[in-house]
């Protein structure tokens, strides 16, 4: 293992764009204008009415949508009570709009949409239904669009209202905003991670210095967008290392089939490969995360978790993402309150900076035989002896 702690050090200050950065990155007619988060009503002194837009059952849509509210709360546009855990986006929604108190927002009960579960054949009826919403009764000011089909639904429309896209791997890739400094609509604003996935496998081929990476995906626009596929083969071009892929179909098909897809997929690929790259699909889950971890920690495979730290809690060897994702929900929430207060959901920067924490299961480790530098272990902001 390359074990230099200024080469390892390096890598870790490249996953970070410079605060500067993210402070040029909205387009340059707001520059000079910085808009408050205060809660504030709308002029006519009524509630600013909020709708959800899901793209389908994932577990990372009502974990952000959670963080979202929390930020809310921490800024002061609402009180909400504890939670339930295990609520879906529905039910979550539904829990909002009957428990959520306010004086400047309301989570509109019936201004939610899904198209199924993941069923494409559904969304040009849902896109439909929200598009008559907002022309007929014209009752909602802001729409979370949560996921890469509900972000690209949204602009596809062409924002008709405010528009605060959530949880896309790549929002530029998606086609969802035109550049990470510029959404291309006044009412479209998506968090936008610049090379984030390309910065994951380089560390992670500089820790582990692999020749052929695993990646499981399914092989559909969505499906490589949601796993990075591009970035991924940009980087296998410039290490010289060889991607091999695994085809799990998982949209439009039923929940525990995309599971099984995912897991068979693993399994396949176990044997074949000197790493595996872990990304976001939607048969990748919290209950299937530790049959995944396990299948590659028996064929003694390192593996590295695209979506964060609680992956590696439960088994997978590293990653790099944040385990607080109360920093993605202040985000959200400070975008939205910056929209209340006057903003153009357009004029405000769409760069998130990830903190760069390094998360390293020791246990794992030890099962397939990796022992860590020094370094490694130095840098390591979350370091696991168990699942």
């Amino acid at each position: 293992m390359k074990n230099s702690l200024s080469t390892l050090m390096l890598c870790l200050s490249l996953l970070a764009p410079s605060a500067g950065m993210a402070q040029a990155a909205a387009p340059a007619t707001a520059a000079a204008q910085v808009f408050p988060t205060k809660p504030t009503p709308k002029p006519d002194g009524k509630k600013w009415r909020i709708g959800y837009f899901e793209s389908g059952d994932y577990s990372e849509y009502p974990r952000t949508l959670r963080v979202t509210v929390d930020g809310l709360q921490k800024l002061g546009w609402i009180s909400v009570p504890a939670i339930p855990d295990g609520l879906n986006g529905e039910q979550m929604w539904q829990f909002l709009a009957d428990n959520a108190r306010s004086d400047t927002v309301e989570f509109v009960r019936d201004a939610w949409w899904q198209p199924g579960n993941f069923d494409a054949s559904k969304r040009p009826a849902v896109r439909e239904a929200i598009k008559q919403r907002l022309a007929d009764r014209r009752d909602l000011d802001l729409i979370i669009a949560m996921g890469t089909w509900a972000g690209q639904d949204m602009a596809g429309m062409g924002a008709p209202v405010a528009t605060v896209v959530a949880s896309t791997s790549d929002a530029v890739g998606a086609r969802i905003t035109r550049s990470a400094q510029d959404s291309g609509l006044d009412n479209l604003h998506a968090r936008v991670q610049p090379e984030r996935y390309q910065r994951q496998v380089r560390l992670f081929h500089e820790i582990v210095p692999f020749k052929r990476l695993g990646l499981v995906y399914e092989d559909s626009p969505e499906g490589r967008t949601y796993s990075a596929v591009e970035a991924v083969e940009q980087v296998a071009r410039e290490q010289g290392f060889e991607v091999h892929a695994c085809n799990a179909p998982s949209n439009g098909i039923a929940a525990d089939l995309a599971t099984r897809n995912a897991v068979e997929c693993y399994a396949k690929l176990a044997p074949q490969v000197d790493a595996v790259y872990v990304t976001v699909h939607r048969g990748v889950t919290p209950a299937s995360i530790d049959t995944i971890a396990e299948i590659l920690r028996q064929a003694r495979v390192p593996s590295f978790s695209m979506l964060g730290s609680e992956e590696v809690k439960r088994g997978l060897l590293l990653s790099l993402a944040q385990a607080d994702y109360s920093y993605v929900g202040l985000f959200h929430a400070e975008t939205i309150a910056r929209i209340f207060n006057g903003a153009k959901p357009r004029e405000l920067s769409q760069v998130w900076i990830d903190p760069a924490k390094i998360a390293l299961n020791l246990e794992t480790a030890r099962v397939i035989g990796f022992d860590p530098p020094v370094d490694i272990l130095l840098a390591a902001d979350e370091v696991y002896e168990t699942q």
